[in-house]
């Protein structure tokens, strides 16, 4: 299958390689073109424009944040002016559900299908083509994107025919996942000042009741105090908890949690944390109990 790839950071590069060693035509731009040279000797073509990106009948985007994909999507020159009557945009990036509305309506007015295909997983499942895809949109243009879906997952959620249905359900895995770290990093801070070993509790707790993935991953970074270089910027962790917040304010829904990371958020950006990886606000309860200066 040809498709487009737009946005080549630590995710969009791995999804865009685990395509093309699935065998499908791949198209990239990024703004820096740096980033996708390495694509090039795994067969992808390097265009210099969003408009050549949109030639074929898919084009995937997966950017940083509402203000890039907005830009990209809606402004002059961008995927709207340039994909064909009925292409399809498969939007990857974690937007807000409003955000994700109106894309699906300007797309809807240009004659043209969107699907909303946030994933789950870090840089490493990306490379490996085994991300959890969260798919929302009508039967036809999810059927003629599964190929692209098995490419770069290892199973494919279809949740609604609605695209915005996707995004609320990414934002609120997010939220729960920073839930996850916050709670790691106050539990640790607890034993540790009692006097028990990072890495011994860690294992403790993933090897009895919670051997769930999430608590082996970010466990481990808590643990190991490593938070840089960043799989996921606590910047975007900021972002997704405030688009969280908003979709709730929508549906009124009180979120207490979330507002609670919120703030834990700011302090750790307040504090020049924005490059570190999101897992960073696990490491603030140790700071404030004293033990980890």
């Amino acid at each position: 299958m040809k498709v487009g790839f737009v946005g080549l950071g630590h995710m969009g590069g791995g999804m865009a390689a685990s395509l093309l060693k699935a065998g499908h035509e791949v198209t990239v731009y990024n703004r820096t073109r740096a980033k996708a040279e390495p694509l090039i000797a795994q067969g992808a073509r390097v265009v210099a424009s969003i408009a050549d990106a949109c030639r074929d009948s898919a084009v995937i985007t997966m950017l940083a944040n509402d203000n890039a994909v907005e830009g990209l999507v809606l402004g002059k020159g961008g995927i709207i002016d340039s994909l064909p009557k009925r292409g399809i945009h498969i939007s990857s990036s974690t937007i807000s559900v409003a955000l994700s509305e109106a894309l699906a309506k300007a797309h809807a007015k240009a004659g043209q299908r969107f699907v909303a295909a946030p994933v789950f997983g870090r840089p490493n499942l990306a490379a490996a083509g085994q991300l959890f895809v969260i798919a929302a949109g009508s039967q036809d243009a999810i059927a003629a994107a599964t190929p692209l879906f098995d490419a770069i997952g290892q199973k494919t959620f279809v949740v609604s025919e609605t695209p915005k249905a996707a995004n609320l359900v990414k934002l609120s895995g997010n939220f729960l996942i920073a839930v996850v770290i916050e709670s790691l990093g106050e539990a640790m801070a607890l034993v540790g000042k009692g006097g028990i070993g990072r890495h011994q509790y860690v294992d403790i707790l993933t090897s009895t009741l919670f051997s769930a993935p999430v608590y082996k991953t970010y466990g481990a970074l808590i643990a190991d105090k490593k938070f840089s270089p960043a799989g996921f910027a606590a910047a975007l962790g900021q972002k997704d908890i405030r688009l969280t917040l908003a979709a709730a304010e929508e549906l009124c829904v009180p979120l207490p949690l979330a507002s609670l990371l919120r703030d834990r958020f700011l302090t750790l950006m307040a504090h020049g944390g924005d490059d570190l990886d999101w897992s960073a606000i696990g490491g603030l309860a140790a700071k404030d109990a004293g033990e980890d200066g």
